[in-house]
């Protein structure tokens, strides 16, 4: 069942009730559109990749060597072996009548005792089941102007071995990526070697962000004495494209109804998600609520969890553009635009998965909570050297300091049935994205 903003009131919501109540402002992802496999990276696959060819195409060597027809059991001694293999002395004799190379299709299949020398990726000659390694063979002997390979010790010479199956990648068929993935590296390979040179992908969610606040300066400009300088937009604007959107910077608004409203109905007619900063609180120079009745919908605005109580959720204009109202105080708007703009950016895509990542981890030292409420502090994780992983907090947890989300890879989600974390219990940790 899916929650409605405009079904509940003020009161207070949990974390998990109020995000469930965002994404029901969307019904689904944006329509998809084709792309280049090469500017596809990052984007999110609208739909299913089914492989129309076996990968690999075509049974091949995994390396440098000769292919050949091998029996059950390997080479005995002295005579002819089975399979028309010859053994002296320890070693298996084979006459070397063709080589290939990768690109070049087989002439035709090997006779018994016959061998072809093949380069990795080459195709397999017809009924060739082995590839032997060139670091195995001797040196060939001319015998009458036959060409022979020599295999030293053919007793270590497993019937398969070095060869890759055709299909054993991804056979013809097969579903190769589900919709919903966002496409990295290894997926935008992948799809390469299915031949896709285009992809069906999900729009980019356009995101209009601004900030408001008559204190709020843009960087670059003179600092007034009771100003602060715009580092939300910055955060959020990085936040937002990290999550895949495409980003409309509205800049910083003065703190006048008027001035917001009409940049919500210029936004709610260009975006797909609008975001402000600041003013959603019970203030009276809080403008926003009010500006954003006049253009829509407003829901919830309060939510259990700290940094980010406030928090307005909204529909704007007769397209019903959802609309998020983040606190204005620097964590509090990463930490909520985290828990609910990130999961609706991933809705909006199609991604499988909407909720942040959670792991587990041992904390090192106690951190104190209150119950009734979702406790997000900034933590540093690491793998100790058995392999756990252990994370400890950054130090002071204030909503207005952003050093703390510098320093920190994670979040520590304190539930909000826990009063406290005593040291070395275990805690749910939500890691950040952070450049290598």
């Amino acid at each position: 069942m899916t929650l409605s903003c405009f079904e509940l009131g003020e009161r207070m919501l949990d974390v998990d009730e109020a995000r469930e109540a965002v994404l029901g402002l969307v019904a689904g992802p944006l329509p998809a559109e084709s792309l280049p496999l090469a500017l596809a990276h990052g984007r999110v696959l609208a739909e299913d990749a089914v492989s129309p060819i076996d990968v690999p195409q075509c049974t091949n060597a995994a390396m440098d060597g000769i292919a050949v027809a091998w029996p059950d059991e390997s080479a005995g001694k002295g005579g002819v072996e089975k399979g028309g293999m010859e053994t002296r002395t320890g070693q298996t004799r084979l006459r070397r009548v063709v080589e290939i190379h990768a690109g070049q299709a087989p002439t035709g299949p090997l006779a018994p005792g016959e061998c072809a020398g093949i380069t990795t990726g080459a195709p397999l000659p017809p009924g060739a089941d082995t590839v032997i390694m060139r670091e195995q063979l001797a040196d060939e002997e001319g015998d009458g102007g036959a060409r022979w390979a020599i295999v030293d010790t053919p007793g270590r010479v497993r019937r398969g071995q070095n060869v890759r199956r055709a299909g054993e990648d991804i056979a013809r068929g097969a579903l190769a990526l589900p919709a919903g993935n966002r496409l990295d590296a290894a997926q935008l390979g992948l799809l390469a070697s299915l031949g896709r040179a285009e992809v069906a992908v999900a729009r980019r969610p356009r995101v209009a962000i601004f900030s408001t606040g008559d204190e709020v300066t843009a960087p670059g400009q003179p600092l007034p004495a009771a100003g602060i300088f715009d580092a939300n937009r910055y955060s959020l604007m990085a936040l937002a494209a990290e999550h895949g959107a495409e980003v409309l910077d509205l800049g910083i608004l003065p703190d006048t109804r008027d001035a917001i409203a009409a940049a919500l109905g210029r936004a709610a007619a260009e975006a797909d998600l609008v975001i402000t900063s600041g003013g959603v609180s019970v203030g009276d120079a809080d403008h926003t609520r009010a500006a954003l009745a006049a253009q829509g919908e407003l829901g919830f605005w309060k939510i259990a969890m700290r940094p980010g109580r406030p928090l307005a959720c909204g529909r704007l204009g007769p397209r019903g553009v959802p609309f998020l109202g983040l606190p204005g105080n620097p964590v509090a708007a990463m930490v909520t635009f985290l828990q609910f703009a990130a999961p609706l950016l991933a809705k909006l895509q199609g991604r499988a998965a909407v909720e942040p990542p959670r792991w587990v981890a041992v904390s090192e030292q106690a951190l104190t909570s209150r119950t009734g409420r979702v406790d997000f502090l900034r933590g540093v994780y690491r793998s100790d050297a058995e392999g756990r992983l252990r994370v400890a907090g950054t130090g002071a947890q204030g909503s207005g300091i952003l050093s703390s989300m510098v320093q920190a890879n994670c979040l520590i989600e304190i539930a909000a049935d826990r009063a406290a974390v005593a040291a070395g219990e275990a805690v749910t940790i939500q890691p950040l994205f952070r450049y290598p």
